[in-house]
């Protein structure tokens, strides 16, 4: 039987084609990585990346950076956790004695376990098996003494960031030098603090005291605030915060813009294993949509926050 075929195969041999010399390719063995050698430095290292996607991004952002420096315009680095969890301090240290960072905005697990590593040189529970037994989070000695720096010094008229600085310099900790705060507190930098109260183990504790808690983070959201009204031409890094200093962040810089400060041309940087939603509208889309940059940089925080800010100490 006869098909009626509406669609007959397509004749190829009247294509037109053009020479591959006159593409625009994207890739060149020009941007190709180079192999390492042994007993290479690290800026050969870094020098023989590929030029490419995450490389290149990962090498504006360290320009971005060292351009705010040398312009003394503010480096922000607003962090959850994780990255003290991992081991960062001494990394994130570093780079406030050298002027990189300039300004930190935390969570509220921050400072519960940037006080453990000063006080006992370890931190982080097993939370699975200690919440089956109702023991997660029950630290006599993080409960007590981490609330207490809050409440007092909130009383003396700081912030909660300053507090715990402060509280963690007047100690005999005998790892007090790997704190965050309390280098902050020597350098004199900003060092906020933003509470969501419940989310922290401290809060179950009965020391805690709500209207000071929350005394503490209003006025480290006002300060920060004051820190981003000066953002121009600066850079913000959100690590490894999925929700609470995103949220702050845009916060914090409408208040900036809403009292005539113009912050437009600056850079924010996501840094995280995951790009989460809010992170991806209120730090990196919706802050530069005029005339800033921004750049999603996805990796582990122990391998990715090192490998910038050696790149960031090379390129200064």
């Amino acid at each position: 039987m006869a098909v009626n075929m509406k669609y007959k195969p397509i004749d190829l041999s009247r294509l037109k084609t053009h020479s591959v010399r006159d593409r625009r390719s994207k890739f060149s063995i020009e941007k190709s990585s180079q192999p390492h050698k042994k007993g290479g430095s690290l800026a050969d290292f870094i020098n023989k990346l590929p030029d490419f996607l995450a490389v290149s991004d990962l090498r504006a952002v360290v320009k971005a950076i060292a351009g705010a420096c040398k312009k003394k315009k503010p480096v922000i680095l607003g962090m959850g956790a994780h990255p003290i969890k991992v081991g960062l301090s001494p990394v994130i240290i570093d780079l406030m004695k050298k002027g990189i960072i300039t300004a930190i905005a935390a969570n509220g697990a921050c400072i519960i376990h940037d006080f453990e590593i000063a006080f006992i040189g370890q931190t982080s529970e097993d939370v699975a098996a200690e919440l089956c037994s109702g023991n997660f989070g029950m630290a006599k000695e993080t409960g007590q003494m981490v609330n207490s720096a809050i409440n007092n010094g909130v009383k003396k008229g700081h912030g909660i960031g300053r507090s715990i600085g402060m509280f963690i310099d007047s100690s005999d900790f005998p790892f007090k030098n790997k704190s965050i705060f309390r280098e902050g507190f020597k350098l004199d930098i900003p060092m906020t603090v933003h509470v969501a109260v419940g989310t922290d183990i401290i809060h179950m504790h009965p020391e805690a005291n709500g209207s000071l808690i929350g005394e503490g983070s209003l006025r480290d959201f006002k300060l920060l605030a004051s820190v981003v009204a000066d953002l121009e031409g600066g850079v913000y890094i959100n690590l490894g915060s999925a929700v609470i200093l995103p949220e702050v962040f845009l916060k914090a810089l409408n208040v900036a813009r809403n009292l005539g400060n113009k912050v437009e041309k600056f850079t924010t940087v996501n840094m995280d294993f995951i790009q989460h939603y809010r992170p991806g509208e209120n730090v990196l889309k919706r802050p530069t949509m005029n005339k800033g940059e921004c750049f999603a940089l996805t990796g582990h925080h122990e391998i990715m926050f090192p490998l910038l800010a050696a790149m960031i100490v090379e390129s200064l």
